[in-house]
């Protein structure tokens, strides 16, 4: 009787062991949503999980097998390390997510791991501070930085190698994007040095009729955007620009546009087919400032003059005709305000 009472309490207790979760239980708070809803997005599967009014959720999600998935609120965009069994809380500011997000609760560990990553990253890679530097500090201050960070991936032992592979494949292509890209704004301000003569352009049409030329903006800083009708990112910019015009209306500053619409791209194979679409744009949209058509779009002498490969590009000139920075900050850049106060504008 004794054995038979041991086996059955030992039965007892086996039985009553909770079986490991094969879902993982996502729940938390959004303060300051930037959409109502959260969608977490990989190579496998979606998932949309609905905000409450205050920003609370709370769902379930099965997965087939440990992965790192994208975590999107709107405009809002941060990795996750998902692991069935896993409960997790995210609490976060949807405004400032990189800088508010906290994990909590089992599987927290990794993505700690991962949102600390994305704020070292952001930090070793800032622009300001690394587009001052020679093209050779450049390259030297990448170096140093990849070992800072392959540092900072191998610190936490404990941490899901999965999450950590993932960060060590990331590293070079993302070193190298970056490097290439302010390399290539080193390169602008070491052959545009501030001072130096701007390259010109001349008896470029204008759409309130006539033509225009650099010369004829002299006296007044001129504030140039290289665009196209095409170009999304372009287009992004026209409402900050809008503002900006409208804000410095009265200050010692010219907007000038500068469309590189082309046959090409008209969709008709015909330069007054993209005139037409420039025109059409800038009625529809109400754009302000001096709009004007380059002379040979991307052949143009000022568009080859401040070697520009790539649109928008935003170019600032002083009131005699001199570069004061050949790739300005955009106008949605609160830098560009700043720069205009530094200067008087």
């Amino acid at each position: 009787m004794k054995k038979i009472f041991i086996f059955l309490f030992a039965l007892a207790i086996i039985s009553c062991e909770e079986k490991p979760k094969d879902y993982v239980t996502l729940s938390g708070k959004i303060t300051n949503k930037t959409s109502d809803s959260i969608l977490l997005r990989n190579r496998s599967m979606i998932k949309t999980i609905a905000l409450a009014s205050d920003g609370t959720f709370s769902d379930t999600i099965k997965i087939d097998q440990p992965e790192v998935f994208g975590f999107f609120n709107g405009r809002i965009a941060a990795p996750i390390f998902l692991k069935n069994g896993f409960d997790i809380t995210i609490n976060a500011d949807g405004e400032n997510f990189e800088d508010t997000a906290e994990f909590s609760g089992d599987g927290s560990e990794h993505n700690n791991f991962l949102i600390e990553r994305v704020r070292l990253e952001r930090k070793l890679l800032d622009q300001e501070k690394l587009t001052n530097l020679s093209s050779e500090e450049l390259r030297e201050e990448m170096n140093t930085i990849r070992k800072e960070l392959l540092t900072f991936y191998d610190h936490d032992k404990t941490i899901d190698s999965t999450v950590v592979e993932m960060a060590k494949g990331d590293l070079n292509p993302m070193l190298n994007m970056f490097y290439n890209h302010f390399s290539e704004i080193i390169a602008i301000r070491e052959a545009f040095p501030v001072g130096s003569p701007s390259p010109t352009f001349n008896n470029y049409e204008n759409f309130k009729g006539g033509t225009t030329s650099l010369k004829d903006l002299e006296g007044k800083f001129v504030y140039v955007d290289v665009w196209a009708t095409w170009c999304g990112p372009c287009i992004a910019e026209i409402p900050s620009l809008k503002k900006l015009e409208a804000d410095y209306a009265d200050k010692n500053i010219h907007f000038v546009s500068i469309s590189i619409d082309d046959a090409m791209r008209s969709g008709g194979g015909d330069l007054e087919v993209a005139k037409t679409k420039w025109k059409t744009m800038i009625q529809e949209k109400n754009l302000g400032g001096i709009q004007l058509f380059s002379d040979k779009n991307w052949q143009s002498d000022f568009i080859l003059g401040y070697k520009i490969t790539g649109i928008p590009r935003f170019i600032l000139i002083d009131p005699k005709g001199n570069v004061v920075d050949a790739n300005a900050p955009r106008p949605s850049n609160k830098k560009l305000t700043e720069l205009f106060d530094s200067l008087g504008i």
